[in-house]
């Protein structure tokens, strides 16, 4: 016995029932319950789809599908560090290499001259943070209706548009600059930290501009390298 198209559909109702809000995850699980059905049916032909269903979803233990959730969660998210990260490399490999070196140079140099560099260090530092806000928002928005559009939730997009690890890469950066420039007199006139600052706030700039701009502008390619199936269900 095969399943009806309206079971499938009970199907996906069921897995939305148990809290699992995205498509890819659902069809996932809904192949697997399918398959599990009618492998019951084969086995018993007179069981109803119910008990059958029933029977499936109690092999996934007093959690429900939430271990599948985080599982899959935990893949995509290395997955998606990954994809940060082998963008930011390119800025550190020939041709980029020597825009990174030559933007650090320059910031170096602005904050050596300048007497007042522990201000330039924070007010640069206070535009990252602005810039990063900026993309939040905007992906934000752009998600919101993305996501109104097709009435389809793709967990690898929503990592995405929460950026994997580096939530932290805002907050945690400011801390630490934070502290240090509550004693800022005893750095600003250090050569070595202006070079460590001037390139740390390099980096963030390449990394907030991966995170926020160069990503969510690829999305849809890294989510067809992903979910081949993709540009179907979005049409």
């Amino acid at each position: 016995m095969k399943l009806t198209s309206e079971q499938i559909d009970q199907l996906y109702r069921f897995t939305r029932q148990h809290y699992v809000e995205w498509y890819d995850l659902q069809t996932e699980l809904v192949d697997h319950l399918a398959n599990a059905i009618e492998e019951q049916w084969q086995e018993n032909p007179k069981l109803s789809f119910d008990q059958a269903l029933q029977n499936e979803f109690k092999k996934f233990g007093v959690f429900g599908f939430m271990d599948v959730v985080e599982g899959k969660q935990r893949f995509l998210q290395k997955k998606y560090n990954q994809i940060v990260w082998s963008i930011v490399k390119t800025f550190f490999t020939l041709p980029k290499i020597m825009g990174t070196i030559g933007v650090t140079g320059v910031l170096f140099l602005l904050l050596k001259s300048s007497h007042y560099n522990g201000d330039w260090v924070l007010l640069f530092y206070g535009l990252l943070v602005l810039f990063a806000l900026y993309g939040m928002i905007s992906n934000r928005m752009k998600h919101k209706k993305q996501i109104q559009k097709h009435q389809k939730r793709w967990l690898m997009e929503d990592i995405m548009h929460q950026y994997g690890g580096f939530a932290g890469a805002i907050i945690f950066p400011l801390n630490l600059f934070m502290q240090l420039f509550n004693r800022v007199e005893h750095y600003i006139s250090n050569t070595y930290f202006l070079v460590f600052a001037s390139f740390f706030l390099v980096l963030m700039t390449i990394l907030m501009y991966v995170i926020f701009f160069e990503i969510p502008s690829q999305s849809k390619k890294y989510l067809l390298q992903t979910y081949p199936e993709y540009s179907l269900a979005n049409l």
